[in-house]
């Protein structure tokens, strides 16, 4: 995924500092995005993942109009419906903006939502 940043990805507009540069938060927003289709191809019918742990770090700032791409390697398989996507940042001159992981876990989209809805899950 490519993204160029705006004055809404920015730490001032998101509240998370008080500078214009692109945000901690909206990045790690991309990098989810990136893994959410990353998980595609291990889920079946009815099955979807979600995220559990965000392990990265930021190292550079990037200002409105700069352009980002974000690369995630997915695992070889789903050990156990869990999946942990190594993820790297990069910025248009090449130059790392931010790596780690991201953990997801392949669920029952019906089953999930009663879940978190409250209702009873064995209907």
């Amino acid at each position: 995924m490519r993204h160029e940043v705006t004055d809404a990805d920015t730490a001032v507009t998101v509240g998370s500092g008080d500078v214009p540069v692109l945000s901690t938060p909206r990045l790690i927003a991309w990098m989810e995005a990136e893994t959410v289709q990353a998980a595609a191809p291990f889920t079946r019918t009815g099955q979807t993942s979600v995220g559990t742990a965000v392990r990265i770090e930021h190292f550079r700032a990037t200002p409105v109009g700069g352009r980002v791409e974000v690369i995630a390697e997915p695992p070889a398989a789903a050990a156990g419906g869990r999946l942990t996507f190594l993820l790297r940042v990069l910025d248009s001159s090449g130059e790392l903006v931010a790596a780690g992981e991201i953990d997801r876990v392949i669920v029952d989209r019906r089953r999930f939502l009663a879940r978190a809805l409250g209702r009873d899950t064995h209907r």
